[in-house]
């Protein structure tokens, strides 16, 4: 299985805190590990599944997708504005 980083969610994880990044990569393997671990979006975000963890008291969500045996992450980020600016991303094209 082959993960993929869109340029989004790259882009928040180097900004981030070495801890953070650790917990992150920890979530991403757990991911890997069950790609079912996520709920599975509907309507416009259909195909879509978002994976909820918390961090020193911060709720964080990871939008990634299963394309064939393939593991594409979009987005991370916190709950504020999560779907809608994740809704915009896709929409792009990205």
């Amino acid at each position: 299985m082959e993960i993929l980083f869109k340029p989004l969610f790259r882009k928040f994880v180097k900004k981030q805190t070495r801890p953070l990044q650790l917990a992150i990569e920890d979530e991403v393997e757990k991911i890997k590990e069950n790609p079912d671990i996520g709920k599975s979006k509907k309507g416009d975000l259909q195909g879509t599944h978002v994976h909820r963890f918390s961090f020193r008291k911060r709720t964080l969500l990871i939008a990634y997708r299963v394309i064939g045996s393939d593991l594409l992450f979009y987005m991370i980020g916190t709950h504020e504005n999560f779907y809608r600016d994740l809704k915009r991303y896709l929409k792009e094209g990205n």
